[in-house]
């Protein structure tokens, strides 16, 4: 998709957004307002119930949700969810549908059924988790015992506890465990892209307006250089997210390297941004209420989610030569 339809979708997200400001922990009426256009499914195949569209186009979404930290579980639904049912065939059951991080046991009694618990992300509000069997069946089953967690950010992080579920839908698909580790790095690394962008803005707001000494923060040199690295350190995020984006819509023998890249770069990108985010605030933003707070809490979550800097860094250590030939484009 062109650059100018992907200025259409955040000029069409961006008018959904406008004016919205929910302290619930899920904004149902975003959430309907997405639904009735598409975009909650936006990059998921029409032929199993999705809004179609490339990777691309559903990484605009996500990355402006976070950037207004919109509470609703695009990244959730139509990311993971929607990948992994593409994957295996199945069409999109109705109503809010989340994946699972873990697998579930499996066992057949009077047809297919699931046990175990599964971390879920937004699972109280979902009709259907989707999870990937021990058995190497991608499948749905029905929510219906929920153990509730939240991340810093206040997030739904629950528990799907799956006591002998009977499954709505089941397919075989070559689908790894890992897999679905690589696609939460992606999807955690543009909305971690996103919210580093609202600290910006933020900080660029803050200082062109509070005055100190009778001129506003912004004329002041350490002012400008601590500004200057903040947004150096938002165009690395950026950056490394699309990049990663490219590389998996592009089907590259090195996107599990990108991948690996972005999400290292994100969450190492988090801690500076949060932390000269708030210094250029001075004491205000801590608080979840504050836009730079509900910025910085979720850069802080999303950090730790899908394995932090140390977890990819290890994996980049490992992959040895496979990094020099993304980065150089081709052998040692």
């Amino acid at each position: 998709m062109s650059d100018e339809l992907h200025e259409e979708i955040r000029a069409a997200v961006g008018a959904i957004l406008k004016g919205r400001d929910s302290e619930d922990d899920f904004d149902r009426s975003l959430w309907e307002d997405l639904c009735d256009t598409g975009f909650h499914l936006l990059g998921v195949p029409e032929e199993i119930g999705g809004s179609g569209g490339g990777l691309r186009d559903l990484a605009v979404v996500v990355d402006l949700l976070a950037f207004h930290g919109a509470r609703v579980p695009v990244a959730e639904s139509a990311f993971l969810a929607g990948w992994l049912l593409a994957r295996a065939g199945l069409s999109i059951p109705d109503g809010l549908v989340v994946a699972s991080i873990d697998q579930a046991r499996v066992h057949r009694r009077n047809g297919l059924r699931l046990s175990g618990r599964v971390r879920a992300p937004w699972a109280r509000h979902a009709g259907h988790v989707v999870t990937i069997a021990h058995d190497g069946n991608v499948a749905v089953a029905p929510v219906s015992a929920v153990e509730r967690h939240e991340n810093l950010a206040g997030e739904p992080r629950d528990v799907v506890v799956l006591d002998d579920v009977e499954v709505t839908a089941a397919a075989p698909a070559d689908v790894e465990p890992d897999e679905v580790l690589h696609r939460g790095a992606l999807v955690r690394a543009v909305q971690l892209a996103g919210a580093a962008r609202a600290v910006l803005e933020s900080a660029r707001r803050h200082v062109a307006q509070r005055e100190q000494f009778g001129r506003p923060l912004a004329r002041f040199q350490a002012v400008q250089q601590h500004l200057a690295a903040l947004a150096a350190e938002v165009t690395a995020m950026r950056v490394s997210a699309d990049a990663a984006v490219l590389a998996v819509e592009a089907s590259d023998r090195r996107a599990d390297i990108a991948v690996a890249a972005a999400k290292a770069t994100t969450s190492a990108g988090a801690h500076v941004v949060a932390s000269v985010g708030h210094q250029l605030h001075g004491a205000l933003g801590y608080s979840a209420e504050h836009a730079l707070g509900a910025a910085t809490t979720r850069l802080w979550s999303w950090r730790e989610e899908f394995g932090n800097e140390s977890h990819w860094h290890d994996r980049l250590a490992a992959a040895d030569g496979s990094v020099w030939s993304a980065v150089t484009g081709g052998g040692r």
